[in-house]
């Protein structure tokens, strides 16, 4: 993460609002870092207090016993499906295969898979040239399809919130530091919007859910493609950092005025309200498992799967969707043991298949009948000492 050298429009009650949220966070097991202070020169934003539920952690998914364990590392955006994955797999499926995933943001999921410290790793951003030239043969598997969401803490506003690209843009960069500035009145006819400052909260740590986002920024918003651009790391012009979707979860929930982007699953399990958004044909949308699948629509699928759909031209897509990956090696000689590369492949198989009628309670959206034929021919070409793993 790159951090500016200054705080902009910063106040000492500012700095002492954010220190206060962020021990709160850190006692209830997340992880907050104040990277610039919030939107706004009317006052703190502060943490509603101990009322508020403590937020999902990053804790490390170990599930099973079994003699074989499998390790990943990466993204926390899939975390809640992944967990129910392993749970089901290990206890219906195959009883010997145990799983240990280390939920750290898709950054430190590449940097893992890189050096081959993990047998997979979980990504929401495909790796670009540069990074696959250091990690030769490593495919990328598309497991589900998320929406990115905008959660927030507003006063007396618990539903009803719209927002549009320029307006997300504009929060994030700092220009729109009010929540009843008139550019938010506009989009929201009937809502009471207070005087009250915004309080942007962004990741702290390496994330594809921020490269999910931070690309839709830069597709609706020319200023901020040129000023701060699309990564898994960016230079926020403003906000307060948490660590994982958890993270900024937690500090979205227990500060008042915050916004922050999320992936659907943990707005919901922490009964968080998130804004609909107008997207690229006009419409406004809602966060779904339909309007994540329109977001596909139209989409060409690569045969290496690296493919952004954010911005989609569908009118009923939302418009901050993406893929997730799991990032394993064509050849797996990395792992070094055929039972144990065996065993990863036939789980991949299975997610891809049985896996996948597990996810739309947690609002995902499973890939296309042709997307699965195409991951099923990827999963075929899997090697350990350059023979096939699968037989199927």
């Amino acid at each position: 993460m790159v951090f500016r050298p200054f705080l902009r429009r910063t106040q000492l009650g500012i700095l002492t609002g954010l220190t206060a949220a962020s021990l709160l966070l850190s006692a209830c097991g997340g992880d907050a870092t104040a990277t610039t202070a919030p939107s706004g020169t009317g006052g703190a934003p502060t943490a509603t207090g101990a009322a508020a539920a403590a937020a999902p952690t990053n804790t490390p998914v170990q599930v099973g016993s079994g003699s074989i364990t499998l390790t990943g590392a990466g993204a926390t955006f899939p975390v809640p499906i992944y967990s129910k994955w392993f749970q089901q797999y290990s206890t219906t499926v195959n009883k010997d295969v145990a799983f240990n995933y280390q939920p750290i943001g898709s950054g430190g999921g590449i940097t893992a898979i890189t050096a081959k410290t993990v047998d997979f790793a979980g990504s929401d951003a495909p790796l670009k040239d540069d990074q696959l030239a250091k990690a030769p043969g490593l495919l990328h598997i598309p497991t589900v399809a998320g929406a990115v969401v905008l959660a927030y803490n507003v006063q007396g506003v618990t539903s009803g919130l719209t927002l549009d690209g320029p307006t997300v843009a504009g929060i994030f960069n700092g220009d729109i530091t009010k929540w009843n500035d008139p550019k938010l009145a506009a989009l929201n006819a009937g809502v009471t919007l207070p005087d009250q400052d915004i309080a942007v909260v962004h990741r702290s740590d390496g994330s594809g859910t921020t490269n999910i986002f931070t690309s839709y920024l830069a597709a609706v918003s020319p200023d901020w493609q040129s000023k701060v651009g699309a990564g898994t790391t960016v230079n926020w012009p403003v906000g307060l950092g948490g660590k994982g979707n958890p993270g900024v979860a937690g500090l979205v929930k227990q500060t008042d005025g915050a916004i922050g982007y999320v992936e659907l699953a943990y707005a919901k399990q922490n009964n968080i309200p998130y804004a609909k958004l107008k997207n690229q044909a006009g419409q406004v949308v809602d966060a779904t498992v339909d309007s994540t699948n329109a977001a596909t629509n139209g989409i060409t699928i690569p045969d290496d799967f690296r493919v952004s759909i954010v911005n989609s031209a569908d009118p009923g897509a939302w418009p901050i969707a993406g893929f997730t990956y799991l990032l394993v090696y064509k050849d797996l000689n990395n792992i070094k043991d055929a039972a144990k590369a065996k065993a990863l492949v036939d789980y991949l198989w299975w997610a891809e298949h049985d896996g996948e009628g597990l996810t739309a309670d947690l609002l995902y959206a499973r890939p296309s009948a042709a997307l699965t034929t195409k991951i099923e021919a990827e999963l075929r070409s899997i090697t350990f000492n350059g023979s096939p793993v699968l037989t199927k």
